[in-house]
């Protein structure tokens, strides 16, 4: 017995290696309802590896799902059967008559198969207790407008799994917003567990077309079986309007735009150096996020500008898409006086007017005054009266070239006589001592002071270098400015002009960026300390060289 096996098995493997002879294509339905999956199955009695059919051709006219491949021989008897399989779900959108083609595998072709496909009745997805609802925000868009299509689906038994099918559309993108929702409702009595899903449509070309209905394939529990259900979404007409002929610049079709402001401080009168945040705020209604127009700040001469943050979002609201972008400048006024912002205007088309229209922030006036906080150098001394003698009047007789001295109050005349020699005689001391000193003490006096050339110090600088503390670095170089220049106001830009470096006034630019705008880059704040230092240096050469010059 053992030799007569040991002899088949031989027998069988010196048999040459079967071929595959025959490729059959079958479905497991045959009429089928429209909206129904079924199965097509494509098989070649043979192992086939590394090939498989075309199906390409199936996606003209059918609802094509994944392919999953088996394999399996078989021995009977001593007779091998080997088979290979393809599977293949499929769904019609319409009913009438279709042609399944042929597919050729391993040098074979399979025969074509005559489809019919049923009218599925109105009834038929309530039934099955499962349906879908589609809807689209407009069934009229412009190119490029914005639309939202919403597919909802009803489910009144236990899902187990199931796939739902991305809608189509020719010449349009197609994005899905967010993350699906689940919620319940009730129709006709019945209550529905309610998956919906919106999708932002943006057409690129004019003309009329129909978005592709979803469809749903999955399997749900009823009592402790399993069914297959499916369902399939109405398809959307809709027309797409062109861009008209009159329209100039960049295209933004929207049913609203809005240009809205903020100001911080809420002020139109502010001192030079205080930093102004002016927010900006497009909104437009049925655009995406990424069609809204850059907004230009108007460059005023006095005030500079730095770009801050920017953010561009976009929501569905009441079943339209709602895109914002807020922009913010830091304004920095350098110079005193009276300011006007000019208007900004931003074209649009208005979709539901079919007209060009403008969205507009106003223009602004602001006033800048002197900064309160500088030290000021021109105070006024009143005189003053340090023996606090009486007001003397002295009146002239022109006739007879005599002089006589009045007093206004009730002081004694021999105190005033003794006040008056006391003082002529502290001038005269004065002056003796004035006229008594050397050349060279008086050359020495003339000399110039370097603790008065070094000043001001810059050791707070230093310190606050150390600190990185930016805003105070920023208040002590203005002090610093004000010290060097003797000018309350611009004393930062009237030193940029003397130390006349380019490389002073990059930093300086840079720091005003940093303190005031986000998007500014770290300042190196030793370099300036350093170009300070220098300037210092050769200022007080140069002193020192005139004082030898003049005194040689």
């Amino acid at each position: 017995m053992v030799m007569r096996l040991f002899c088949c098995l031989l027998l069988l493997s010196a048999m040459p290696s079967w071929a595959a002879t025959k490729l059959e294509a079958s479905v497991d339905k045959n009429p089928v309802l429209a909206g129904e999956f079924f199965m097509l199955n494509i098989s070649v009695d043979d192992t086939i590896k590394g090939e498989q059919p075309d199906t390409s051709s199936l996606l003209k006219d059918f609802v094509v799902g994944p392919t999953s491949l088996s394999s399996r021989t078989n021995i009977i008897n001593g007779s091998i059967n080997k088979q290979t399989t393809w599977s293949v779900k499929l769904m019609t959108r319409a009913e009438g008559d279709y042609t399944i083609p042929a597919f050729s595998v391993a040098g074979l072709t399979s025969q074509p198969i005559k489809l019919k496909v049923a009218k599925r009745s109105v009834d038929a997805d309530k039934n099955n207790e499962i349906f879908l609802k589609t809807s689209l925000s407009s069934n009229s868009l412009f190119v490029q407008e914005a639309g939202v299509y919403t597919i909802k689906l009803y489910l009144a038994k236990e899902l187990l799994d199931g796939s739902l099918s991305t809608p189509s559309m020719e010449d349009a993108q197609l994005t899905q917003l967010g993350k699906q929702t689940e919620s319940y409702e009730l129709v006709d009595g019945k209550r529905y567990l309610v998956i919906t899903r919106e999708y932002l449509i943006q057409p690129q070309k004019s003309g009329a077309y129909t978005i592709a209905g979803p469809a749903f394939q999955g399997r749900v529990q009823q009592n402790y079986r399993q069914l297959e259900v499916s369902a399939l979404g109405d398809d959307q007409q809709v027309e797409i309007k062109p861009i008209p002929s009159d329209y100039k610049g960049a295209w933004l079709p929207s049913e609203l735009v809005s240009l809205d402001e903020e100001w911080q401080p809420n002020d139109n009168t502010v001192e030079v150096g205080t930093p102004i945040t002016r927010t900006i705020t497009l909104t437009a209604l049925g655009v995406t996020k990424e069609q809204l127009p850059e907004i230009s700040m108007p460059t005023i001469d006095g005030i500079r500008s730095y770009p801050d943050k920017k953010e561009n979002n976009n929501a569905v609201r009441d079943g339209r898409v709602v895109s914002q972008q807020t922009a913010s400048y830091a304004l920095l006024p350098q110079k005193p006086g009276t300011y006007t912002l000019p208007e900004i205007q931003l074209p649009w088309f208005n979709t539901k007017m079919n007209r060009i229209s403008v969205a507009t922030l106003p223009k602004r006036t602001i006033t800048v005054t002197p900064s309160s906080t500088a030290p000021n150098t021109a105070v006024a001394n009143p005189q003053s009266n340090p023996n606090n003698l009486p007001a003397i009047e002295n009146v002239s007789n022109e006739a007879t070239g005599t002089q006589r001295i009045e007093t206004k109050s009730d002081t004694p005349l021999w105190l005033i006589v003794v006040a008056a020699l006391g003082y002529i005689l502290w001038i005269g001391t004065v002056i003796f001592y004035l006229m008594t000193r050397s050349t060279k003490n008086t050359t020495e006096k003339l000399q110039p002071n370097n603790r008065d050339i070094s000043q001001p110090s810059l050791n707070e600088l230093k310190t606050l270098a150390k600190t990185n503390d930016v805003k105070a670095f920023y208040t002590a170089l203005n002090s610093f400015s004000v010290k060097v220049t003797h000018k309350n106001v611009g004393a930062i830009d009237e030193l940029c002009v003397r130390v006349n470096s380019s490389e002073l006034n990059g930093l300086i630019s840079q720091l005003q960026a940093q303190l005031y705008s986000n998007k500014g880059a770290n300042t190196d704040l030793n370099a300036i300390i350093k170009i300070l230092e220098n300037y210092q240096t050769q200022a007080s050469k140069s002193q020192q060289a005139v004082l030898k010059d003049l005194y040689d």
